[in-house]
């Protein structure tokens, strides 16, 4: 890269926000991760292939195992903060920098969900636009009881 300054401390501290803002982003989608995958994948069975696209589920695939790496990166984050010294807390230089590390190797996978989340939302547009599979039950005919009674010859 001649020519273009190389700031290794500042890239790194660019690199940190950006990891941490987007672990934010995803937090508040994480708990329901699981069950938009689920839903996704059970209206792409029934949709019409017109309205889907081939890419669909390879898109779903990557996100399921992004998802997968992501919760055990979660449980790994659980048990460094639990071995910290008593004195590293949030907001000490040993959590931030444990932190860091901990959102920097969950950026790439979040980065797969920045990428293709979107197909759970166009898997939903599609299933809203998509003929209604349910038609009405058909009922047996009713008799009244007057014409039951007719029929005897009453």
């Amino acid at each position: 890269m001649d020519g273009w300054p190389f700031d290794e401390d500042a890239y790194g501290r660019r690199a940190a926000v950006r990891d941490a803002d987007t672990a934010a982003a995803f937090a508040g989608i994480h708990p329901g991760a699981r069950q938009l995958l689920a839903t996704a994948r059970l209206q792409l069975q029934h949709l019409p292939a017109h309205l889907t696209r081939d890419s669909w589920p390879g898109q779903l695939t990557i996100l399921e195992e992004a998802l997968s790496h992501l919760d055990a990166l979660d449980a790994r984050w659980q048990e460094t903060r639990a071995q910290l010294s008593e004195g590293t807390g949030p907001g000490s230089a040993g959590y931030v920098d444990a932190l860091d590390e901990h959102h920097a190797e969950c950026w790439s996978y979040l980065d797969d969900w920045a990428c293709h989340g979107r197909v759970v939302l166009d898997i939903q547009a599609a299933a809203h636009r998509a003929p209604s599979r349910q038609k009405r039950p058909q009922l047996p005919a009713l008799t009244s009881r007057r014409s039951e009674h007719g029929a005897r010859g009453r």
